[in-house]
């Protein structure tokens, strides 16, 4: 049997925290120790703790009571990336290539194999190290929505349950006092968040970085409601949407791509309506509201199976691949587990089609995307 080359796993989660990561780690745990036998060693602070060694081993007590818990109990870190470190103990005064010293410090701890719970960004960093000779296994986890080769990812659904129940209290407010409510959330390069919690939520427009908007789109639809006696409009808006011809509003925190802190577009947008409308305009922004909290029944259920399915890849002597949710066709189960190549998912980010159901569903029931050329 294959799993009797194992003894001894790594796990980290890595990237941006999201509800249902301690599930994800509880399930790791238990199916590691329960089904084979394993020793499993939890790693802090993403890849920053398998650089520098901080490590623990994690036992049954350990995960007891993380199924409803939020954030996780391993910590995160979304800066960093073992090919781009600054190395504290080594005297780097610029970040370099640390990837050898991530393997040593796994192997000195003697790690057999290490699962990756993480984002895009995590992901791909598996995919690269897994190249380098490291049985990997990546478990999908964003609120973003937006790793390629999965339907859905962990956290996900707790994003959207809290972004639609935000819309939802935003109607009764922006009705009373007649007033254009612009809700930014989360969503740099994929607006899987805004499109799906602005379709749930009622909104009147939705802004997401897959269709460029154009201002004076936005204005035409609240003044068509204010001619239609509708005196507020929602206005969803993705923190990477951004204007046709312009770009997203954002600060960037390093030299490398990837490194960007967005946010800031509904802020702009106020500003701008406001020297056009003579309605009150009013800017929310959940930001990380969007990532705490206890994480739904949905995600829960997710984490576990994903956790849970990592493992059982391992003891088949698979590595190199993603556990991923993937659709089975009508009369079957409505999805099911499959195992995908890393390197698909360090392909890039998977955006909305501009064909999604969801989509052509808003433009049907009158939700505008401020297209151009949008009817």
């Amino acid at each position: 049997m294959a799993e009797r080359s194992l003894r001894r796993i790594g796990v980290l989660t890595g990237g941006g925290d999201a509800p249902g990561l301690n599930a994800a780690l509880r399930a790791v745990v238990k199916t590691a120790i329960l089904r084979y036998g394993w020793t499993v060693i939890g790693f802090e602070d993403g890849y920053e703790g398998a650089i520098l060694g901080r490590a623990r081993q994690l036992g049954l007590d350990d995960v007891r009571g993380l199924l409803v818990r939020g954030g996780t109990i391993l910590g995160a870190s979304n800066r960093a990336n073992p090919f781009f470190f600054a190395h504290p103990e080594q005297g780097d005064t610029e970040p370099r290539d640390h990837s050898r010293t991530l393997l040593a410090t796994l192997e000195r701890i003697g790690i057999d194999a290490l699962i990756v719970i993480g984002g895009e960004g995590s992901l791909s960093i598996a995919h690269r190290l897994n190249e380098m000779g490291l049985r990997v296994i990546g478990i999908p986890k964003t609120i973003d929505n937006d790793v390629r080769g999965t339907l859905q990812t962990i956290g996900f659904d707790t994003a959207v349950t809290t972004a639609t129940e935000a819309i939802d209290r935003l109607h009764t407010t922006a009705e009373s006092h007649h007033r254009v409510m612009l809700v930014e959330l989360m969503g740099r390069d994929a607006g899987w968040i805004a499109l799906s919690a602005g379709v749930a939520g009622g909104a009147d427009v939705i802004l997401i970085p897959e269709i460029p908007f154009v201002l004076d789109r936005v204005v035409e639809v609240i003044q068509g409601r204010r001619q239609r006696r509708r005196s507020f409009t929602i206005v969803a808006v993705a923190e990477g949407a951004r204007p046709l011809g312009g770009e997203a509003v954002f600060e960037r925190t390093g030299p490398l791509p990837y490194q960007r802190k967005y946010g800031g577009i509904s802020l702009v947008l106020q500003q701008q309506l406001s020297r056009i409308l003579p309605t009150e305009v009013r800017a929310v922004v959940l930001g990380h509201l969007q990532r705490g909290g206890t994480p739904t029944p949905t995600d829960r259920a997710l984490a576990t199976a994903l956790g849970s399915a990592a493992v059982d890849a391992l003891a088949d002597d698979d590595d190199g691949v993603m556990v991923a949710i993937r659709a089975h066709p009508a009369g079957q189960a409505t999805w099911g587990i499959v195992r995908v190549p890393l390197a698909e998912v360090a392909r890039g980010p998977r955006l909305v089609p501009l064909d999604h159901p969801l989509v052509r569903a808003a433009r049907g029931i009158g939700i505008s995307f401020a297209q151009q050329d949008e009817e």
